[in-house]
């Protein structure tokens, strides 16, 4: 008599996580500079994990020939969606720019935060590991640890100008959000100006689903990475946006470009301010 046969228990297993890309790989040439660098910093905002593994929030801070007052306080911030990584490797070229010439960041502190969601950047997706678009998630009360750790940033460095640098997959050119003081435009107009040397500017009067105008958007989507509300001043916020279908390096040489634009004209803002 022949046995019944049994089915087979089905075994559910996960799929293996893609490891794409290599923060260590990424961030190893800037630690390296801050050890001989006099103006250049490197450490974090602080670690979390996720699953089994733990991560750092990589924060470097680079102070540049002092100026006649108080330093200018700059957070510049990139890789907030982990498949955006032209602007983190922006910010990473951009350092090492100013480790060479520092004199382009006279009068400045700059906290520069390259991999806002490491996750999302290991493993090339918009989200974080716990699933969350983290640039949604600001000042809600989120329980996301990327999250937590830089509004503690935007809360204890009281910025005088916050960057962030994205690249879209749904543009076909430059353009880029203000937030706060009327300022942020005038910031804003020069950065896309100095931008075009590399990329043509998105000319849509909608972009993004918001009203533009030669490339510039009043407003924004909620809970992405801000000051807070009740910010005193309130800083200048940009988003600077890059086509993603672009090729790579003209992308991140477009982002430098408007990096060290606004730097210029926010220093001629200030130094005009004290004059009047």
């Amino acid at each position: 008599m022949n046995p019944i046969a049994q089915p087979i228990p089905l075994i559910q297993t996960s799929p293996a996580r893609v490891r794409r890309r290599s923060i260590q790989g990424l961030l190893t040439p800037l630690y390296q500079l801050a050890e001989t660098s006099e103006h250049l910093l490197a450490g974090s905002c602080g670690s979390f994990r996720s699953g089994a593994e733990e991560f750092s929030l990589a924060r470097f801070i680079f102070d540049g020939p002092r100026g006649g007052g108080e330093s200018i306080r700059l957070g510049i911030f990139a890789g907030i969606h982990g498949d955006e990584p032209e602007g983190t490797i922006a910010l990473v070229r951009f350092l090492t720019e100013l480790a060479g010439a520092p004199a382009l960041a006279a009068g400045y502190r700059i906290y520069a935060y390259p991999v806002c969601n490491p996750t999302g950047y290991e493993d090339d997706t918009r989200e974080a590991r716990g699933g969350k678009d983290l640039n949604r998630e600001f000042w809600k009360s989120s329980l996301e640890p990327e999250v937590c750790l830089l509004e503690g940033e935007l809360w204890k460095h009281a910025f005088h100008g916050i960057i962030n640098l994205h690249s879209d997959d749904t543009s076909d050119g430059l353009y880029g959000f203000v937030h706060g003081p009327d300022l942020s435009k005038d910031l804003l107009r020069p950065a896309l100006w100095a931008a075009e040397q590399h990329l043509s500017r998105n000319q849509r009067v909608v972009i993004d689903g918001f009203a533009a105008r030669q490339g510039l958007i009043d407003g924004g989507y909620p809970g992405i990475l801000a000051a807070p509300a009740d910010a005193q001043p309130m800083p200048f916020q940009l988003t600077f946006e890059t086509p993603q279908d672009a090729p790579v390096h003209l992308q991140v040489e477009a982002h430098i470009a408007a990096l060290k634009c606004i730097l210029a004209e926010y220093r001629t803002v200030i130094a005009l301010g004290q004059n009047i």
